[in-house]
C-alpha cells in the first residue's frame, strides 16, 4: 500500500466520522439544526465518494461486470454532495428580506438556487450517457485519469464532471470568503478560512486536470508522467478534504463544551428526576428510563431535555407540597444546618426526600405547604441549583427522611375537604 492509498483510507474515515458526528443534530435537532441537513448530506455524499476512491473498494468495483463502476458511483455521490452543499449555501446566505437593498452575495445565492438542481440533474444524465457510450472501458483501470489520458471520450466525460465540480468549488470559495471576512468569532473565522482554502484547492484541482486531459488529446503524455500527475493532484485532493473536514468541524466544536456540560447536568439530575417521575408517572412526556438510555437518545436535543427535566422536577415538588405540613421546611433547614430562608441544597434535598416518604406512606393530600423560594432568575441558574440539590439528594437516606418527618408538628395539617 502506497502512502497515497493510506491517506485515501484516512481521509475517507475522517469524512465518515464527521458525517456520523453531525448526523444526530441534522436529523433530529431543532429548527436551526434541520437547516444543516444539507451540509450533513454533503459530508455523507463525499464520504461515500472517498470510499470508492480507496484501493480495495476501487479495485473491487472496477473488476465488476460494469467496468470502472467505481468512477461512475464516485461521480454520482460527489454530484449529489455538491448539490447538498449548494443547497446549504443558499439556505444560509440566501435568506434576506425581499425589499430594500439586497447584498450581492444574497442575489448570487438566489441565482445558484435557481440553477443548482437543474444543473445537477443534467450533469448526472450526461455523465451516465457518456460513461456508457464514449468512454473506452474495454479493460478495467486503476487510475482513471492517467489510464485514459489522450482518449477523447474519457476527456469529454471528465470535463463535464470537472465543469460542475469547479463551478461549485468557485461558488463555495466566493461565499465562504465573504463569510470569513465578516465573521466576528475567531473559531468561526478559522473554520471558514480553512473551508475557503479547500475550495480554492478544488478550483485548481479541476482546472489543472481538465487542461491535462485536453492537452493529452493533442499530445499524449508518457505513462509515467500521466501517473505522476494523477498522484500529485490526488494528493492535493486529500489536502482539500482534510481542510474541508477540519474547517467544517471547528465551528461545531465550539458547542462541544456546552453539550458536555448538558450531559453532565443530565447525569447529575437523573437520580432525582427518575425518582420523582416514578412517583408521578403522569408528569413526564415519556416514562423515565435508565441513565444510559437517556444519555444516548438523539430524538431530543440535550438542552431541551435538561429544561424539561427541570420543569418536571419543579412540577413534582409543587405536587409534593400537598402531602406535608408547613413545619417540614424549618425541620429540613434545621437538619441541614441552614437558617430559615437562607437557601440550602441539602435542605431542599431533605424536604423532597421527606415529602416523598410521607406521600409513599399514604399521607393524605391537603393544602400546599411552604417550600423554599426560587433560587435562580433564569433557566441556567435553575438547572445549576437543581444539580446541587440532586447531588445532596443522593446522600439522604430514607431513615434520615423519616426522622425529619418525626420532628414535624403534624397536628395542624389540613385534611382534604
Amino acid at each position: 500500500m502506497t502512502p497515497l492509498d493510506l491517506a485515501g483510507y484516512l481521509i475517507a474515515g475522517l469524512m465518515t466520522a464527521v458525517a456520523l458526528w453531525r448526523m444526530p443534530a441534522a436529523l433530529w435537532g431543532d429548527e436551526e439544526d434541520r437547516r444543516r441537513r444539507a451540509l450533513w448530506g454533503c459530508y455523507a455524499g463525499f464520504a461515500l465518494a472517498l470510499w470508492t476512491k480507496t484501493r480495495f473498494v476501487r479495485t473491487g468495483l472496477n473488476d465488476s461486470p460494469v467496468t470502472d463502476l467505481s468512477v461512475l458511483i464516485k461521480h454520482y455521490t460527489a454530484t449529489i454532495a455538491i448539490l447538498a452543499i449548494l443547497s446549504y449555501i443558499v439556505a444560509i446566505y440566501g435568506r434576506y428580506a425581499d425589499e430594500g437593498d439586497i447584498p450581492r452575495h444574497v442575489r448570487f445565492a438566489r441565482l445558484i438556487q435557481q440553477v443548482a438542481t437543474k444543473a445537477s440533474v443534467a450533469t448526472l444524465v450526461l455523465l451516465t450517457v457518456l460513461f456508457f457510450t464514449v468512454v473506452d472501458r474495454s479493460t478495467p483501470s486503476d487510475r482513471f485519469v492517467a489510464d485514459h489520458a489522450g482518449q477523447w471520450g474519457a476527456t469529454l466525460y471528465m470535463s463535464v464532471f470537472y465543469l460542475y465540480l469547479g463551478a461549485a468549488s468557485a461558488v463555495c470559495a466566493y461565499q465562504w470568503a465573504l463569510a470569513t471576512a465578516s465573521a466576528r468569532m475567531r473559531h468561526l473565522r478559522v473554520g471558514l478560512g480553512m473551508m475557503t482554502f479547500a475550495m480554492f484547492i478544488g478550483v485548481g484541482y479541476t482546472v489543472s486536470r481538465t487542461l491535462f486531459l485536453w492537452v493529452s488529446v493533442v499530445d499524449r503524455p508518457s505513462e509515467s508522467f500521466a501517473l505522476d500527475f494523477d498522484e500529485v493532484t490526488e494528493a492535493a485532493q486529500v489536502v482539500l478534504f482534510l481542510f474541508f473536514a477540519v474547517g467544517a468541524s471547528i465551528p461545531a466544536l465550539s458547542n462541544v463544551r456546552r453539550r458536555a456540560k448538558l450531559w453532565r447536568a443530565q447525569a447529575r439530575l437523573h437520580g432525582l428526576w427518575y425518582e420523582l417521575m416514578t412517583a408521578f408517572p403522569d408528569q413526564p412526556f415519556e416514562p423515565p428510563r435508565p441513565l444510559l438510555r437517556e444519555l444516548t437518545r438523539f430524538d431530543t436535543p440535550a438542552d431541551l431535555r435538561v429544561d424539561r427535566w427541570a420543569a418536571d422536577i419543579a412540577d413534582a415538588v409543587e405536587k409534593l407540597r400537598h402531602y406535608v405540613p408547613d413545619t417540614l421546611l424549618p425541620a429540613a433547614e434545621a437538619a441541614a444546618g441552614a437558617g430559615s430562608g437562607s437557601g440550602s441544597p441539602l435542605a431542599d434535598a431533605y424536604w423532597i426526600k421527606a415529602a416523598l416518604t410521607a406521600r409513599d406512606a399514604g399521607a393524605p393530600a391537603g393544602k400546599a405547604a411552604a417550600f423554599s423560594a426560587q433560587h435562580a432568575t433564569d433557566q441556567d441558574g435553575e438547572v445549576a441549583w437543581l444539580v446541587r440539590v440532586a447531588a445532596a439528594y443522593r446522600t439522604v437516606t430514607p431513615e434520615r427522611a423519616r426522622r425529619i418527618l418525626d420532628t414535624c408538628d403534624t397536628a395542624g395539617k389540613e385534611q382534604p375537604a
